[in-house]
């Protein structure tokens, strides 16, 4: 895969890079250290992943990142911080990005990247620590000005609290073909692309 990282501190770019082209598969194409560079490089290169930091001055990797993904809805975008603030983690699953890592777990940003490429969302667990907390602040919620009917409500609690689409099933006496459906219809009348964005939607929009 080919890999362009950005980050305002300079060493931190070469550290990554050394890292990361030492694992098999992982090539770094290029590096930067501002949010400019990020939307210039990867017009420019179109990697298979960018991973960025967030705070960059004036133009953070949010920014780029939102950016980028506006344009290219399909870019693979992995933040990596020092900072695991709530908001950071919202805004950046609301954009689209594919995940979010602290930069002192060093171990798991290779293995990050493999399943950022079949696919998967990944975390640091210091962020998912986080998720139970911003549920407990979360009270009840009124997505009737989005057409979302009682039972498209009771997938979306359920997406929120994790459980996957057989288990949702089972929990509501559904098949996971019916699931599948009323998950695709959230998906649309809420403007979102995946089944983590509507998780972050609904933490974040519950009245507390």
């Amino acid at each position: 895969m080919k890999v362009i990282i950005v980050d305002d501190d300079p060493f931190v770019c070469i550290s990554l890079k050394t890292i990361l082209q030492a694992e098999p598969g992982i090539e770094v194409c290029a590096s930067g250290n501002s949010g400019e560079a990020a939307v210039r490089l990867y017009e420019d290169m179109r990697p298979d992943i960018l991973l960025m930091d967030i705070q960059m001055g004036d133009f953070s990797g949010l920014d780029a990142g939102a950016e980028i993904l506006e344009k290219h809805p399909e870019a693979r975008i992995l933040f990596l911080t020092t900072f695991s603030d709530d908001e950071y983690i919202v805004r950046a699953l609301r954009i689209g990005a594919k995940g979010y890592l602290i930069k002192q777990d060093i171990e798991t940003i290779a293995p990050a990247l493999h399943s950022v490429m079949s696919g998967q969302s990944v975390f640091g667990s210091e962020i998912v620590t986080r998720i139970p907390k911003m549920m407990e602040r979360s009270g009840s919620m009124d997505l009737s000005r989005y057409g979302i009917l009682e039972r498209e409500m009771d997938v979306i609690k359920l997406v929120a609290k994790g459980l996957n689409n057989k288990e949702i099933a089972q929990s509501l006496y559904l098949s996971e073909g019916t699931v599948r459906n009323y998950l695709s219809a959230i998906l649309d009348k809420l403007s979102l692309r995946d089944r983590t964005q509507l998780a972050v939607f609904y933490y974040k929009n519950m009245e507390n």
